[in-house]
């Protein structure tokens, strides 16, 4: 069995253990992030970014690349276009990117829609077309992220992977469901093993993983080399790195002040305004994991309130009521 602490090279990039931090977007901005990093996530990829989008350097798409404080910084990229993609992927090497991921796992209908994210997957010439112009568009790594397949009729992650790695890429992410799944049912982790079966490059196993028996569950089933968690760190950015440790003894911030302080990281991030909107969702998924007692009342005071010190008030106070001595676990 790997060990989750054991360091894993990607073309030459050296990860310091084997538990990432999963590319979502709307969720691992920088300073999500940053905080997995802190608390011992061995990778953390960026909210998936439109290749096209990129190329105009919009404000919005350029926040999404930046990497400050991260020991090793991974950029995603999604695209159907060679030209775009490329473009996109120097970019993200401009901008410091130790790596380029490739999305060819998002099952959303206004990505999928415009053929790109899984929808790639229905295409492998396409597919292989869009990761041969990233590749050779830069010098750091290149990854991809894919799912099962776009159906259960069409199951052909073994073969877009084998294609991928001999094209260049350096490491390939499934995670265990296929396209029309969405997210739903359980993750089929012992499907993820014919991948491994196809290929010599690392391996990440993704979908379903909540905690270190979870992770080590899932690298048993897949024989995967790291393993990606996603949805499991709502609330709870530390997640990453406390299942690398299997404890979080020496953990120092109450969960209060964490909550707290990746809010304020947030409205630094977006500025004020924008700031608000964006760290709603997250302060739902403090107060829904955290605030055990906290009543409907005043969880809507803390998620409708304009002015940032009445948030970080409420907030404090509705997770310290509950949450007073325990330590972020």
């Amino acid at each position: 069995m790997i060990e989750l602490d054991q360091p894993l090279d990607v073309g030459g990039v050296h990860l310091r253990n084997r538990v990432f931090l999963a590319p979502m977007s709307g969720v691992s901005d920088l300073p999500f992030r940053q905080l997995a990093w802190q608390a011992g996530a061995g990778m953390v990829v960026s909210e998936m970014v439109a290749s096209a989008e990129l190329c105009t350097r919009e404000r919005g798409n350029l926040l999404r690349l930046r990497g400050d404080g991260l020991g090793t910084h991974v950029v995603q990229i999604a695209g159907r276009e060679t030209r775009w993609m490329a473009e996109a992927a120097r970019i993200a090497e401009g901008e410091g990117a130790h790596i380029v991921d490739i999305n060819m796992g998002c099952p959303a209908k206004k990505v999928t829609g415009g053929l790109s994210g899984s929808a790639l997957m229905r295409d492998l010439d396409h597919a292989l077309a869009l990761i041969d112009a990233t590749i050779g568009a830069v010098r750091v790594p290149v990854t991809l992220k894919m799912r099962l397949g776009w159906d259960d009729d069409s199951i052909n992650a073994p073969e877009l992977a084998a294609r991928a790695e001999q094209a260049g890429v350096k490491m390939i992410t499934v995670h265990g469901r296929t396209r029309c799944q969405f997210y739903e049912g359980k993750a089929d982790w012992h499907a993820i093993r014919a991948v491994k079966d196809t290929i010599a490059i690392p391996l990440v196993a993704n979908g379903d993983v909540q905690n270190r028996a979870d992770a080590r569950a899932i690298l048993e089933a897949s024989g995967a080399d790291a393993v990606m968690v996603g949805r499991g760190s709502y609330g709870q950015p530390w997640l990453p790195g406390t299942i690398v440790r299997g404890s979080s003894q020496d953990a120092s911030h109450m969960i209060a002040d964490y909550a707290v302080a990746h809010y304020d990281a947030m409205l630094s991030h977006y500025g004020e305004a924008t700031g608000i909107r964006h760290a709603r969702k997250h302060l739902g998924w403090y107060l829904d994991k955290h605030g055990f007692d906290v009543e409907p009342a005043v969880r809507a005071s803390i998620m409708t309130e304009t002015n940032p010190q009445q948030v970080a008030r409420r907030l404090h106070a509705a997770l310290s009521n509950t949450e007073e001595m325990r330590k972020v676990a």
